[in-house]
Protein backbone atom coordinates (compact mmCIF):
# COMPACT_ATOMS: atom_id res chain seq x y z
CA UNK A 1 0.00 0.00 0.00
CA UNK A 2 1.07 3.29 -0.76
CA UNK A 3 2.32 5.74 2.16
CA UNK A 4 1.98 9.19 1.67
CA UNK A 5 4.02 11.06 4.18
CA UNK A 6 3.24 15.13 5.50
CA UNK A 7 5.29 17.18 7.33
CA UNK A 8 3.42 19.04 10.12
CA UNK A 9 5.00 21.56 11.52
CA UNK A 10 4.49 22.03 15.68
CA UNK A 11 4.80 26.00 16.13
CA UNK A 12 4.46 28.44 19.03
CA UNK A 13 5.51 30.44 21.98
CA UNK A 14 7.78 28.64 24.55
CA UNK A 15 5.43 26.52 27.24
CA UNK A 16 2.43 26.55 24.52
CA UNK A 17 2.44 22.34 24.76
CA UNK A 18 3.68 21.76 21.46
CA UNK A 19 5.57 18.81 22.51
CA UNK A 20 2.86 17.45 25.03
CA UNK A 21 1.07 17.81 21.70
CA UNK A 22 3.20 15.53 19.81
CA UNK A 23 3.26 12.54 22.35
CA UNK A 24 -0.46 12.74 22.33
CA UNK A 25 -0.47 12.64 18.46
CA UNK A 26 2.12 10.54 17.93
CA UNK A 27 2.64 6.22 17.90
CA UNK A 28 5.91 5.97 16.60
CA UNK A 29 8.82 7.81 17.56
CA UNK A 30 11.60 8.48 15.90
CA UNK A 31 15.44 8.64 16.82
CA UNK A 32 15.53 12.24 17.27
CA UNK A 33 12.14 12.47 18.70
CA UNK A 34 10.89 14.48 21.96
CA UNK A 35 13.59 16.16 23.20
CA UNK A 36 16.82 13.89 23.04
CA UNK A 37 19.17 16.91 23.75
CA UNK A 38 19.26 16.78 27.85
CA UNK A 39 19.02 20.57 28.50
CA UNK A 40 15.29 19.76 27.28
CA UNK A 41 14.91 17.19 29.80
CA UNK A 42 16.71 19.59 32.43
CA UNK A 43 14.35 23.02 31.49
CA UNK A 44 11.79 21.40 30.33
CA UNK A 45 11.27 23.19 26.86
CA UNK A 46 12.38 22.23 22.97
CA UNK A 47 15.54 23.55 22.72
CA UNK A 48 16.10 21.23 19.45
CA UNK A 49 13.76 20.13 16.98
CA UNK A 50 11.86 16.97 17.20
CA UNK A 51 10.61 14.31 15.25
CA UNK A 52 7.86 11.88 15.66
CA UNK A 53 4.95 10.33 13.03
CA UNK A 54 1.23 9.38 13.69
CA UNK A 55 -0.98 7.71 10.30
CA UNK A 56 -4.47 9.75 9.30
CA UNK A 57 -5.60 6.90 7.27
CA UNK A 58 -7.63 7.29 4.46
CA UNK A 59 -7.92 11.03 3.76
CA UNK A 60 -10.74 12.25 1.15
CA UNK A 61 -9.17 14.76 -0.43
CA UNK A 62 -5.88 12.44 -1.60
CA UNK A 63 -8.32 10.23 -2.71
CA UNK A 64 -10.17 12.01 -5.12
CA UNK A 65 -6.45 12.85 -6.63
CA UNK A 66 -6.11 9.15 -7.27
CA UNK A 67 -3.64 8.62 -3.68
CA UNK A 68 -5.84 5.88 -1.72
CA UNK A 69 -2.69 4.96 0.22
CA UNK A 70 -2.59 5.69 4.32
CA UNK A 71 -1.39 9.36 5.22
CA UNK A 72 1.45 9.58 7.47
CA UNK A 73 1.89 12.85 9.31
CA UNK A 74 5.59 13.63 10.56
CA UNK A 75 5.58 16.04 13.04
CA UNK A 76 8.34 18.81 13.46
CA UNK A 77 8.18 19.86 16.83
CA UNK A 78 9.96 23.85 16.51
CA UNK A 79 11.63 25.28 19.85
CA UNK A 80 9.64 28.14 21.49
CA UNK A 81 12.06 30.00 23.44
CA UNK A 82 12.92 33.45 21.41
CA UNK A 83 16.50 33.02 21.28
CA UNK A 84 16.28 29.28 19.50
CA UNK A 85 14.51 31.23 16.39
CA UNK A 86 17.05 29.77 14.22
CA UNK A 87 15.84 26.15 14.87
CA UNK A 88 12.14 27.59 14.34
CA UNK A 89 13.13 29.19 10.75
CA UNK A 90 15.37 25.87 10.15
CA UNK A 91 12.94 23.33 10.74
CA UNK A 92 9.88 25.81 8.93
CA UNK A 93 11.17 25.23 5.68
CA UNK A 94 10.75 21.36 5.49
CA UNK A 95 7.07 21.73 6.75
CA UNK A 96 4.12 21.32 4.36
CA UNK A 97 1.68 22.79 6.79
CA UNK A 98 1.43 24.26 10.55
CA UNK A 99 -0.06 23.68 13.63
CA UNK A 100 0.26 26.60 15.45
CA UNK A 101 -0.19 25.85 19.33
CA UNK A 102 -1.65 28.72 21.41
CA UNK A 103 -2.20 29.05 25.24
CA UNK A 104 -5.59 29.60 25.45
CA UNK A 105 -5.00 31.10 28.86
CA UNK A 106 -2.35 33.76 27.58
CA UNK A 107 -3.54 34.35 23.48
CA UNK A 108 -0.53 35.73 20.90
CA UNK A 109 2.75 36.26 22.45
CA UNK A 110 6.07 37.57 20.89
CA UNK A 111 7.12 34.18 19.59
CA UNK A 112 3.44 33.41 18.82
CA UNK A 113 3.58 36.07 16.15
CA UNK A 114 7.05 35.63 14.88
CA UNK A 115 6.11 31.90 13.91
CA UNK A 116 2.91 33.54 12.26
CA UNK A 117 5.50 35.51 10.38
CA UNK A 118 6.99 32.83 9.39
CA UNK A 119 3.99 30.78 8.27
CA UNK A 120 2.46 33.36 6.35
CA UNK A 121 5.70 34.49 4.34
CA UNK A 122 6.16 30.68 3.86
CA UNK A 123 3.08 30.44 2.50
CA UNK A 124 2.09 27.73 4.30
CA UNK A 125 -1.97 26.61 5.34
CA UNK A 126 -2.66 26.59 9.11
CA UNK A 127 -4.68 25.37 12.07
CA UNK A 128 -4.60 27.42 15.38
CA UNK A 129 -4.30 24.88 18.40
CA UNK A 130 -6.03 26.34 21.59
CA UNK A 131 -4.17 24.02 24.35
CA UNK A 132 -4.59 24.15 27.89
CA UNK A 133 -8.22 24.21 28.27
CA UNK A 134 -8.39 21.94 31.04
CA UNK A 135 -7.17 25.19 33.17
CA UNK A 136 -10.18 26.86 33.04
CA UNK A 137 -13.48 26.30 35.05
CA UNK A 138 -16.25 24.34 33.47
CA UNK A 139 -19.11 27.24 34.18
CA UNK A 140 -16.42 29.53 32.31
CA UNK A 141 -14.55 27.32 30.07
CA UNK A 142 -17.26 28.23 26.51
CA UNK A 143 -17.27 31.90 26.84
CA UNK A 144 -13.57 32.01 27.73
CA UNK A 145 -12.62 30.38 24.67
CA UNK A 146 -15.11 32.26 22.42
CA UNK A 147 -13.38 35.27 23.79
CA UNK A 148 -9.94 34.08 23.10
CA UNK A 149 -11.30 32.98 19.50
CA UNK A 150 -12.48 36.63 19.13
CA UNK A 151 -9.17 38.27 20.08
CA UNK A 152 -7.32 36.30 17.91
CA UNK A 153 -9.29 36.83 14.78
CA UNK A 154 -8.82 40.48 15.58
CA UNK A 155 -5.14 40.17 15.84
CA UNK A 156 -4.77 38.11 12.48
CA UNK A 157 -6.94 40.65 10.95
CA UNK A 158 -5.14 41.51 7.57
CA UNK A 159 -3.25 38.26 7.46
CA UNK A 160 -4.09 35.57 5.26
CA UNK A 161 -4.68 33.67 8.47
CA UNK A 162 -7.55 35.64 9.48
CA UNK A 163 -10.20 32.80 9.00
CA UNK A 164 -7.87 29.80 9.70
CA UNK A 165 -9.80 27.08 11.31
CA UNK A 166 -9.06 26.94 15.52
CA UNK A 167 -9.60 24.21 18.06
CA UNK A 168 -9.47 23.94 21.54
CA UNK A 169 -7.53 20.85 23.69
CA UNK A 170 -5.81 19.65 26.63
CA UNK A 171 -2.82 18.28 25.35
CA UNK A 172 -1.86 17.10 28.90
CA UNK A 173 -4.32 17.63 31.42
CA UNK A 174 -4.02 17.65 34.83
CA UNK A 175 -6.85 16.05 36.30
CA UNK A 176 -7.94 13.69 33.27
CA UNK A 177 -6.72 10.43 32.37
CA UNK A 178 -6.24 11.25 28.41
CA UNK A 179 -5.91 14.09 26.65
CA UNK A 180 -8.95 16.25 24.79
CA UNK A 181 -10.23 17.32 22.08
CA UNK A 182 -7.25 15.41 20.35
CA UNK A 183 -10.33 13.46 17.73
CA UNK A 184 -11.35 16.91 16.78
CA UNK A 185 -7.97 18.01 16.12
CA UNK A 186 -6.96 15.09 13.61
CA UNK A 187 -10.64 15.76 12.39
CA UNK A 188 -9.71 19.32 11.42
CA UNK A 189 -6.01 18.43 10.12
CA UNK A 190 -7.84 15.83 7.52
CA UNK A 191 -10.41 17.96 6.05
CA UNK A 192 -7.34 20.95 5.80
CA UNK A 193 -4.45 18.88 4.62
CA UNK A 194 -3.64 18.66 1.03
CA UNK A 195 -1.58 16.74 -1.04
CA UNK A 196 2.07 18.47 -0.76
CA UNK A 197 3.66 19.14 -4.02
CA UNK A 198 7.05 17.07 -4.21
CA UNK A 199 10.09 18.27 -6.85
CA UNK A 200 10.97 14.21 -7.58
CA UNK A 201 12.88 15.43 -10.98
CA UNK A 202 15.46 18.16 -9.02
CA UNK A 203 18.97 17.22 -7.57
CA UNK A 204 18.62 15.50 -4.36
CA UNK A 205 18.98 17.64 -1.00
CA UNK A 206 18.11 16.33 2.42
CA UNK A 207 18.17 18.56 5.08
CA UNK A 208 20.39 17.15 8.51
CA UNK A 209 19.21 18.14 11.72
CA UNK A 210 20.78 15.72 13.88
CA UNK A 211 24.01 13.57 13.50
CA UNK A 212 25.09 11.10 15.45
CA UNK A 213 27.02 7.86 15.06
CA UNK A 214 25.74 4.18 16.23
CA UNK A 215 28.04 1.73 17.19
CA UNK A 216 28.32 -0.96 15.41
CA UNK A 217 26.27 0.67 12.67
CA UNK A 218 28.65 4.16 12.20
CA UNK A 219 27.34 7.45 11.28
CA UNK A 220 23.40 8.37 10.78
CA UNK A 221 22.37 11.36 9.15
CA UNK A 222 18.56 12.05 10.69
CA UNK A 223 16.66 14.62 8.01
CA UNK A 224 14.01 15.21 5.63
CA UNK A 225 14.65 15.40 1.85
CA UNK A 226 13.46 18.32 0.70
CA UNK A 227 13.78 17.44 -2.78
CA UNK A 228 14.61 14.65 -5.33
CA UNK A 229 15.27 10.99 -4.69
CA UNK A 230 18.10 8.93 -2.38
CA UNK A 231 19.17 5.88 -2.95
CA UNK A 232 21.40 3.06 -1.14
CA UNK A 233 25.09 3.51 -2.58
CA UNK A 234 24.76 6.88 -4.32
CA UNK A 235 27.14 9.41 -3.05
CA UNK A 236 25.77 12.44 -1.02
CA UNK A 237 28.17 15.47 -0.76
CA UNK A 238 28.13 17.54 2.59
CA UNK A 239 29.34 20.90 0.92
CA UNK A 240 29.85 22.33 4.83
CA UNK A 241 32.60 20.34 5.28
CA UNK A 242 33.94 19.78 1.44
CA UNK A 243 33.49 15.92 1.30
CA UNK A 244 31.30 13.63 -0.81
CA UNK A 245 30.08 10.02 1.08
CA UNK A 246 28.36 6.76 0.23
CA UNK A 247 24.78 5.39 1.73
CA UNK A 248 25.58 2.28 3.00
CA UNK A 249 21.23 2.51 4.85
CA UNK A 250 18.11 3.91 4.39
CA UNK A 251 15.64 3.97 7.10
CA UNK A 252 12.33 5.24 7.70
CA UNK A 253 10.76 5.10 11.19
CA UNK A 254 12.96 2.03 12.02
CA UNK A 255 12.22 0.00 8.45
CA UNK A 256 15.03 -0.37 6.11
CA UNK A 257 14.43 0.88 2.62
CA UNK A 258 16.16 1.26 -0.31
CA UNK A 259 15.23 4.80 -1.75
CA UNK A 260 13.29 7.90 -0.46
CA UNK A 261 12.22 11.01 -1.69
CA UNK A 262 11.35 14.64 -1.01
CA UNK A 263 8.96 14.73 1.78
CA UNK A 264 10.32 11.52 3.14
CA UNK A 265 11.73 11.83 7.15
CA UNK A 266 14.56 9.55 6.76
CA UNK A 267 17.89 7.92 8.77
CA UNK A 268 20.95 7.96 5.88
CA UNK A 269 23.53 5.51 7.32
CA UNK A 270 26.97 6.75 5.72
CA UNK A 271 30.20 5.54 5.35
CA UNK A 272 33.56 6.59 7.40
CA UNK A 273 32.72 9.80 8.62
CA UNK A 274 32.84 11.19 12.25
CA UNK A 275 29.50 12.65 13.44
CA UNK A 276 30.96 15.25 15.35
CA UNK A 277 32.06 17.34 12.16
CA UNK A 278 28.39 18.23 11.63
CA UNK A 279 25.31 18.88 13.87
CA UNK A 280 22.92 20.44 11.19
CA UNK A 281 23.27 21.66 7.46
CA UNK A 282 22.46 19.90 4.17
CA UNK A 283 23.95 17.03 2.13
CA UNK A 284 23.40 17.14 -1.39
CA UNK A 285 24.21 15.36 -4.79
CA UNK A 286 27.44 15.69 -5.41
CA UNK A 287 28.31 19.29 -6.62
CA UNK A 288 24.75 20.95 -6.48
CA UNK A 289 25.95 23.72 -3.37
CA UNK A 290 28.03 26.35 -3.59
CA UNK A 291 29.56 27.58 -0.25
CA UNK A 292 28.50 31.00 -1.04
CA UNK A 293 29.90 34.29 0.20
CA UNK A 294 27.38 37.16 -0.88
CA UNK A 295 24.09 37.21 -3.14
CA UNK A 296 21.98 39.33 -4.40
CA UNK A 297 18.44 38.82 -3.27
CA UNK A 298 14.55 40.49 -3.88
CA UNK A 299 13.29 41.85 -0.81
CA UNK A 300 9.78 41.86 1.30
CA UNK A 301 10.34 43.33 4.20
CA UNK A 302 7.79 42.29 7.00
CA UNK A 303 5.05 44.65 7.96
CA UNK A 304 5.44 44.11 11.83
CA UNK A 305 8.80 44.98 11.48
CA UNK A 306 8.76 48.16 13.74
CA UNK A 307 12.97 48.90 13.24
CA UNK A 308 14.67 50.95 10.18
CA UNK A 309 16.10 49.07 7.53
CA UNK A 310 19.08 50.93 5.98
CA UNK A 311 22.00 50.14 3.88
CA UNK A 312 25.03 49.29 5.62
CA UNK A 313 22.97 47.45 8.50
CA UNK A 314 23.61 43.79 9.57
CA UNK A 315 20.98 41.18 10.16
CA UNK A 316 20.96 37.41 10.74
CA UNK A 317 20.67 35.99 7.33
CA UNK A 318 18.67 32.12 7.80
CA UNK A 319 19.05 30.11 4.46
CA UNK A 320 17.77 26.49 5.58
CA UNK A 321 19.46 25.71 8.97
CA UNK A 322 22.01 28.18 7.98
CA UNK A 323 22.19 31.57 9.70
CA UNK A 324 24.99 33.69 9.66
CA UNK A 325 25.57 37.97 9.63
CA UNK A 326 25.14 39.64 6.21
CA UNK A 327 25.91 43.21 5.28
CA UNK A 328 22.81 45.00 3.29
CA UNK A 329 23.23 47.39 0.54
CA UNK A 330 19.83 48.15 -0.98
CA UNK A 331 19.43 48.69 -4.62
CA UNK A 332 15.87 49.44 -7.01
CA UNK A 333 15.46 48.77 -10.06
CA UNK A 334 14.47 51.49 -12.64
CA UNK A 335 11.33 51.56 -14.67
CA UNK A 336 8.87 48.66 -14.23
CA UNK A 337 11.42 45.86 -14.08
CA UNK A 338 10.57 42.58 -12.29
CA UNK A 339 12.09 41.57 -9.17
CA UNK A 340 13.30 38.22 -10.59
CA UNK A 341 15.22 39.99 -13.55
CA UNK A 342 18.28 41.00 -11.74
CA UNK A 343 21.33 41.38 -14.35
CA UNK A 344 25.00 42.37 -14.27
CA UNK A 345 24.05 44.39 -17.46
CA UNK A 346 21.51 46.38 -16.05
CA UNK A 347 21.92 49.31 -13.96
CA UNK A 348 20.46 49.50 -10.35
CA UNK A 349 20.00 53.01 -8.24
CA UNK A 350 21.27 53.03 -4.91
CA UNK A 351 18.27 52.95 -2.09
CA UNK A 352 19.46 54.60 1.50
CA UNK A 353 15.95 52.86 3.11
CA UNK A 354 13.59 50.47 2.32
CA UNK A 355 9.82 51.77 3.10
CA UNK A 356 7.18 49.82 4.11
CA UNK A 357 4.65 48.57 2.31
CA UNK A 358 1.79 50.65 3.38
CA UNK A 359 3.67 53.46 2.36
CA UNK A 360 5.26 52.73 -0.81
CA UNK A 361 4.59 49.54 -2.67
CA UNK A 362 6.05 50.38 -6.34
CA UNK A 363 9.20 51.03 -4.62
CA UNK A 364 9.20 47.99 -2.22
CA UNK A 365 8.02 45.62 -5.76
CA UNK A 366 11.30 46.52 -6.73
CA UNK A 367 13.52 46.73 -4.02
CA UNK A 368 16.64 44.91 -4.54
CA UNK A 369 19.73 43.84 -2.34
CA UNK A 370 23.42 42.92 -1.74
CA UNK A 371 24.17 40.29 1.24
CA UNK A 372 27.67 39.84 1.81
CA UNK A 373 27.92 37.02 4.20
CA UNK A 374 30.37 36.79 7.16
CA UNK A 375 30.78 33.10 6.77
CA UNK A 376 29.77 31.18 3.63
CA UNK A 377 26.78 28.83 3.62
CA UNK A 378 25.48 26.55 0.65
CA UNK A 379 23.37 27.80 -1.42
CA UNK A 380 21.60 27.54 -4.79
CA UNK A 381 19.64 30.48 -6.81
CA UNK A 382 16.10 30.55 -6.00
CA UNK A 383 16.85 29.68 -2.13
CA UNK A 384 14.26 31.28 -0.03
CA UNK A 385 16.00 33.39 3.02
CA UNK A 386 14.75 35.16 5.80
CA UNK A 387 16.80 38.00 7.36
CA UNK A 388 16.58 38.90 11.38
CA UNK A 389 17.21 41.07 13.94
CA UNK A 390 17.96 38.60 16.52
CA UNK A 391 20.54 40.33 18.98
CA UNK A 392 16.89 42.71 20.19
CA UNK A 393 16.16 42.16 23.33
CA UNK A 394 14.07 38.81 23.89
CA UNK A 395 11.99 40.46 26.57
CA UNK A 396 10.52 43.24 24.20
CA UNK A 397 7.19 42.59 22.76
CA UNK A 398 8.44 43.15 19.03
CA UNK A 399 8.79 40.75 15.79
CA UNK A 400 12.24 40.27 15.18
CA UNK A 401 11.83 39.00 11.32
CA UNK A 402 12.46 41.87 9.20
CA UNK A 403 12.58 40.81 5.49
CA UNK A 404 12.91 38.08 3.07
CA UNK A 405 13.01 36.98 -0.36
CA UNK A 406 14.68 34.21 -2.75
CA UNK A 407 18.11 34.19 -3.97
CA UNK A 408 18.54 35.88 -7.53
CA UNK A 409 22.42 35.31 -7.70
CA UNK A 410 25.30 34.24 -6.13
CA UNK A 411 29.37 34.20 -5.44
CA UNK A 412 30.91 31.20 -4.65
CA UNK A 413 34.57 33.61 -5.08
CA UNK A 414 36.29 34.14 -1.61
CA UNK A 415 37.84 37.02 -3.64
CA UNK A 416 34.19 38.43 -4.58
CA UNK A 417 34.71 42.18 -3.63
CA UNK A 418 37.81 42.23 -6.03
CA UNK A 419 35.85 40.13 -8.78
CA UNK A 420 32.27 40.00 -8.42
CA UNK A 421 31.47 43.21 -6.70
CA UNK A 422 33.07 45.60 -9.37
CA UNK A 423 30.73 43.98 -12.23
CA UNK A 424 27.54 45.18 -10.52
CA UNK A 425 26.42 48.60 -11.89
CA UNK A 426 24.53 50.63 -8.47
CA UNK A 427 24.43 53.96 -8.35
CA UNK A 428 24.28 56.94 -6.06
CA UNK A 429 22.62 60.08 -7.19
CA UNK A 430 25.25 62.73 -5.90
CA UNK A 431 24.65 66.62 -6.39
CA UNK A 432 27.28 69.76 -5.85
CA UNK A 433 26.52 72.85 -6.26
CA UNK A 434 28.80 75.70 -7.05
CA UNK A 435 28.68 79.58 -7.99
CA UNK A 436 29.00 81.74 -10.91
CA UNK A 437 32.53 83.15 -10.06
CA UNK A 438 33.06 85.23 -13.56
CA UNK A 439 30.86 85.92 -16.51
CA UNK A 440 33.27 85.58 -19.61
CA UNK A 441 31.13 86.28 -22.73
CA UNK A 442 27.07 85.46 -23.36
CA UNK A 443 27.98 81.62 -23.86
CA UNK A 444 30.77 81.65 -21.20
CA UNK A 445 31.19 81.76 -17.38
CA UNK A 446 33.49 80.31 -14.99
CA UNK A 447 32.42 78.46 -11.88
CA UNK A 448 33.99 77.98 -8.39
CA UNK A 449 33.40 76.31 -4.96
CA UNK A 450 31.72 73.25 -7.41
CA UNK A 451 34.95 71.13 -6.88
CA UNK A 452 37.51 71.12 -4.16
CA UNK A 453 40.99 72.15 -4.91
CA UNK A 454 42.22 68.37 -4.84
CA UNK A 455 39.48 66.79 -7.08
CA UNK A 456 40.12 65.23 -9.94
CA UNK A 457 38.31 66.55 -12.30
CA UNK A 458 38.81 64.06 -15.58
CA UNK A 459 35.59 61.89 -14.56
CA UNK A 460 33.39 65.40 -14.15
CA UNK A 461 34.57 66.90 -18.06
CA UNK A 462 31.92 67.36 -20.31
CA UNK A 463 29.00 66.59 -17.67
CA UNK A 464 25.63 69.07 -17.64
CA UNK A 465 24.71 71.80 -15.26
CA UNK A 466 22.06 73.75 -14.69
CA UNK A 467 22.22 77.49 -13.28
CA UNK A 468 19.29 78.33 -10.73
CA UNK A 469 18.28 81.20 -13.06
CA UNK A 470 17.07 78.12 -15.99
CA UNK A 471 20.39 78.08 -18.17
CA UNK A 472 22.05 74.69 -19.06
CA UNK A 473 25.37 73.93 -19.98
CA UNK A 474 28.69 72.00 -20.30
CA UNK A 475 32.40 71.46 -18.13
CA UNK A 476 34.19 72.18 -20.69
CA UNK A 477 37.67 72.60 -18.65
CA UNK A 478 39.51 73.17 -15.41
CA UNK A 479 40.62 77.11 -14.73
CA UNK A 480 43.32 77.82 -12.51
CA UNK A 481 44.48 75.53 -9.98
CA UNK A 482 41.67 76.26 -7.45
CA UNK A 483 39.29 74.17 -8.30
CA UNK A 484 37.46 76.07 -10.45
CA UNK A 485 35.86 75.02 -14.15
CA UNK A 486 34.82 76.58 -17.15
CA UNK A 487 31.14 76.00 -18.46
CA UNK A 488 30.21 76.64 -21.99
CA UNK A 489 26.49 77.52 -21.79
CA UNK A 490 23.93 76.24 -24.25
CA UNK A 491 22.13 79.21 -24.87
CA UNK A 492 23.17 83.00 -24.45
CA UNK A 493 22.77 84.08 -20.63
CA UNK A 494 19.45 85.75 -20.15
CA UNK A 495 19.28 89.61 -19.08
CA UNK A 496 17.62 89.01 -16.01
CA UNK A 497 20.99 86.85 -14.93
CA UNK A 498 23.51 89.22 -15.90
CA UNK A 499 21.78 92.14 -14.44
CA UNK A 500 21.24 90.36 -11.23
CA UNK A 501 24.93 89.25 -10.99
CA UNK A 502 26.32 92.91 -12.33
CA UNK A 503 24.27 94.82 -10.03
CA UNK A 504 25.87 93.29 -7.10
CA UNK A 505 29.55 93.00 -8.57
CA UNK A 506 28.83 97.20 -9.25
CA UNK A 507 27.48 97.53 -5.69
CA UNK A 508 30.18 95.66 -3.78
CA UNK A 509 33.15 94.49 -5.49
CA UNK A 510 34.31 92.44 -2.55
CA UNK A 511 30.69 91.17 -1.70
CA UNK A 512 30.48 86.86 -2.37
CA UNK A 513 29.08 86.18 -5.81
CA UNK A 514 26.45 84.46 -5.04
CA UNK A 515 23.53 85.89 -6.94
CA UNK A 516 23.31 82.51 -9.44
CA UNK A 517 24.07 78.98 -8.15
CA UNK A 518 25.15 76.08 -10.91
CA UNK A 519 23.82 72.79 -9.92
CA UNK A 520 25.31 69.58 -10.96
CA UNK A 521 23.62 66.01 -10.23
CA UNK A 522 25.41 63.16 -11.17
CA UNK A 523 25.98 59.04 -10.53
CA UNK A 524 28.23 57.84 -8.76
CA UNK A 525 28.80 54.11 -9.07
CA UNK A 526 29.66 52.30 -5.98
CA UNK A 527 31.65 49.34 -6.47
CA UNK A 528 33.65 51.02 -9.80
CA UNK A 529 36.99 51.11 -9.17
CA UNK A 530 38.46 53.58 -11.67
CA UNK A 531 36.02 56.16 -10.42
CA UNK A 532 33.66 56.58 -13.63
CA UNK A 533 30.74 59.11 -12.65
CA UNK A 534 27.90 59.57 -15.28
CA UNK A 535 24.50 61.27 -15.52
Amino acid sequence: MTIVNVNVGLLGHVDSGKTSLAKALSSIKSTACFDKHPQSQERGITIDLGFSSFSLGLVESFCEQGIEGDVQVTLVDCPGHASLIRKIIGGAQIIDFMLLVIDVNKGIQTQTAECLVIAELLNKNLLIVLNKIDLLSDEKRVPMIEKVEKKIRSGLKGTRYHLAPMVAISANPKNADSPEGIVELIDALKKMITVPKRELEKPMVLAVDHCFSIKGKGTILTGTVIQGRLSVNSTVEIPHLKISKKVKSIQMFKKDVPTASAGDRVGVGVTHFDSKLLETGVASEPGYFGMTYAVIVDVRKVMYFKFKISSGSKYHISVGHDTVIGKVTLFKAIGNERLDEFSLDKHYEYVEELVSPAQDGDQLESTMALLELEQEIPTVEGDLFIASKLDVDINKPCCRIAFHGHILKRTVDKNYADTFLPKLSIYKWKEKEGLIDRVVNNREIIVTSLFKKETQMHPFLNLRVRLTTGENGVIKSTFGAGGKVKVELDTDLNEETKQRFTKKTRQNDSAPKEIVKVQLKFKKYLYNSNKTVKQ
